[in-house]
């Protein structure tokens, strides 16, 4: 798998926009992901592990494989069919599972967990919307790359409509049986908040999530760049099958749950916030309260840009940049090293490489990218890979020497920033 990245690294170390010790970086972070993460079964699929935990997230093992999208070649192609074709897999066991195992093991993060489902392929049962929409958005980009509608095969439509049936069902989460609760949490956030059926909710028309993207369980549970990043998936891979002509039913229903759920988030994710003006809130609960702050994980409020969701001009989007990278963010540290958006995942004062690449990704000016650039080259700590968190005064001070997902949107970051785009079909 080596082999199907060497043209990005020859493309970037002909570049004359970076420096030797990004270049460095670039091509470690990139072959560290393609040469020690994916694993070929004997089913014709490919199981990505996220680094240092031998499990398959579907949300990590789709932002790994981000930069295949950038290599005009039929074996990055087959490379990314195959990971679909593994998540397609694991959804069909279980669609509100995040994290999955190579073989039916009965391994997990725990053993204690409470939930209403049992499986041994599951390493973890927590919900998170964004799950899905990661899956979709692979298949959708997938298409947009290949034109290779044999993709959307039987397998496929039939996990597709179960997904977009639980999307439908979790707008109504007392209709729902998902329940998740486990006993001795390391912390409040790893098990759903005020019992194993999460928070008070009100309709909104948008979908129910139990965990952010961080793993984390949600104060408020209609969290809203994951209701956004839903929008957007929604309507592209509408799209696509309609370019098609597959299963207009179902392009019918993608439609409009994706209308549902954006007037759900236009009605009840904004806020008036007295110093940035109309600001996106980071969830709500549809009853009046709402968390403000984000976290940089993806899908974040930083990252609608990147996500399509927005643009990076749109009024409400920048007020709500300014805000986030504020120190109005809980999770916004300014150190000696670097000053970046943090997590609840990690403890108070670490900013997390995939926070950085995002704030690059969207950043409007280039005094602002270069100083983002800056701070990967000294926050690696020696490793010339990115981490999870660091600590903001001292980067040797990090969690997970092994994040996979970290160095490839790094490496997505990086090929932006030289103006390489995705690969797109004729």
């Amino acid at each position: 798998m080596k082999e199907i990245v060497k043209e990005l690294i020859d493309q970037v170390n002909e570049s004359d926009d970076l420096s030797p010790e990004i270049k460095k970086i670039f091509a470690k972070a990139i072959n560290n992901t393609f040469t020690t993460t994916m694993k070929e079964t004997e089913r014709g699929d490919v199981f990505v592990i996220t680094g240092d935990i031998e499990a398959m997230w579907l949300r990590d093992s789709s932002g790994q494989i981000r930069p295949l999208f950038y290599i005009d070649s039929k074996e990055a192609d087959e490379l990314i069919r195959k990971v679909l074709k593994r998540q397609i897999f694991c959804l069909d066991k279980d669609l509100y599972a995040n994290a999955f195992n190579l073989k039916a093991n009965s391994r997990s993060w725990s053993d204690k967990d409470i939930t209403d489902f049992d499986s041994p392929w599951i390493w973890e049962r927590k919900y998170e919307l964004d799950s899905l929409c990661y899956v979709m958005e692979v298949a959708y980009m997938y298409y947009e790359k290949t034109h290779d509608k044999t993709v959307f095969n039987e397998d496929f439509l039939k996990v597709l409509e179960k997904i977009l049936d639980l999307i439908k069902l979790e707008q109504n989460h007392e209709n729902s049986t998902y329940e998740f609760e486990r006993p001795d949490p390391w912390a409040p956030s790893d098990s759903l908040r005020n019992g194993k059926r999460g928070t008070e909710i009100g309709f909104t028309g948008m979908s129910w999530t139990g965990f952010r993207p961080s793993d984390d369980s949600c104060l408020y549970q209609y969290l809203i760049p994951s209701n956004a990043f839903a929008t957007v998936v929604l309507k592209r891979l509408a799209k696509a099958l309609r370019q098609e002509e597959i299963r207009l039913d179902l392009c019918e229903k993608m439609d409009d749950l994706a209308i549902e759920i954006d007037h759900g988030i236009r009605e009840y994710g904004i806020i008036e916030d007295e110093d940035f003006g109309k600001i996106y809130a980071y969830e709500t609960d549809g009853l009046g309260s709402y968390n403000l702050m984000d976290d940089a994980n993806i899908p974040s409020l930083l990252s609608l840009p990147y996500l399509g969701y927005v643009d990076k001009k749109d009024p409400i989007y920048k007020n709500t940049r300014a805000f986030i990278l504020s120190e109005k963010n809980k999770n916004y540290f300014e150190g000696k090293a670097a000053k970046g958006i943090g997590s609840d995942h990690t403890p108070k004062d670490y900013i997390w490489h995939l926070a950085l690449a995002m704030e690059l990704m969207t950043a409007d000016s280039r005094d602002e990218m270069d100083r983002i650039l800056a701070y990967f080259e000294k926050t690696h700590a020696g490793k010339y890979l990115m981490h999870e968190g660091f600590h903001k005064d001292n980067p040797s001070e990090y969690t997970r020497d092994w994040f996979s997902w970290a160095n490839s949107i790094f490496v997505e970051a990086v090929l932006r920033y030289i103006g390489i785009d995705m690969v797109k079909a004729s």
